[in-house]
Parts: structure tokens; sequence; C-alpha cells
């Protein structure tokens, strides 16, 4: 890894795959919001880790691999947060009228988010997610679990999902 410019940091992420999970260190503007990173124009069409730890879910048992750097697509990226215990400010006003807090469970490939979605008090879960037309939605208060790693639980503020490829559940 080459040296950190002066206007840059290193954050500690997890990013969700349809068959895996990475927990690694990635290097952005010292002034960017990690947490929302995947919304900005200046995302590179490679997310570069430092340190990835790997688990792959393409057979039984999940296999862990470790790497000095890993390149993964963006476009294969479905989930993104900082790893706990770093949390950057929430995305949105929280005295902003006529919002609700929707609970969800999210199927982020094989995990499950039970957490909340924001949407509008004026309409309802599948008009919202009809018409927004977000990349990346925000998704709050996760709880996030696998059922082929019982001992496997993170609790995030928040995460990006992208909508198009995770699906929704309500109880």
């Amino acid at each position: 890894m080459k040296p950190l410019a002066a206007d840059e940091k290193i954050a500690m992420v997890m990013l969700y795959t349809p068959n895996m999970l990475v927990r690694g260190e990635v290097v952005t503007k010292e002034n960017l919001r990690v947490s929302i990173w995947l919304r900005t124009q200046g995302v590179p069409n490679y997310i570069h880790l430092i340190k990835p730890q790997v688990i792959l879910f393409g057979g039984t048992p999940p296999k862990s691999l470790s790497y000095s750097e890993i390149f993964i697509p963006t476009a294969e990226v479905i989930g993104f947060h900082l790893a706990p215990p770093e949390q950057d400010p929430m995305d949105y006003d929280t005295t902003e009228t006529n919002r609700m807090m929707q609970p969800m469970e999210v199927m982020i490939g094989s995990f499950l988010a039970k957490a909340r979605i924001r949407i509008s008090m004026q309409t309802d879960v599948a008009t919202s997610l009809d018409v927004s037309r977000v990349s990346w939605l925000s998704v709050y208060d996760a709880d996030i679990s696998n059922p082929y790693l019982p001992q496997f639980n993170v609790r995030v503020p928040m995460l990006l999902v992208n909508p198009s490829h995770v699906s929704f559940g309500m109880a």
C-alpha cells in the first residue's frame, strides 16, 4: 500500500455481495462520509480493500480467506457499511415531518437485516420502493445475521443497500 496523502484517511468497512462478505480497510478522502461513499460520483469501478477478511458462501461450510489487498467490482456490491463500532452521522434530518421508519427484513444475499427504512407517511412501502430511483438506499438500525454463520451478528446504525439486488420482507 502506498503511503496516505495528506487529504486521505483509512476506514474499516464491511461489504456484501451475492456470495461473500468482506471486511477490510478503504482509503478515502479525509472529508468524505464513508457511510454514504457509494452514493457519490467518485466511486471507482473496483472497491480496493486493504487487509481484507473474506467469507465465501459457495459451498458448505463457508470458506474464510485473507489477502493483503482485494479489488471487488462495485457493481457486485449489494450492501455496505462502516464496521462497528465506527459510525457517521445519519443521512437524514430528524426534524423532517411526514416521514416514518418502517420496520423491514432486508435480504442481502445470504444475510438478513432486521432494520428500518425511512419512507413518506403519505404512501405505503410498495409505492415508496416502486417510485424510488436511487442506486443506494439507506437502511437504519440494522441487526444483520446469517443462517449459515450462527455466531455472526452485527448491529449498525446505517447501511447502504442496492435496492435492485436485495429483497424487502414485512412481518
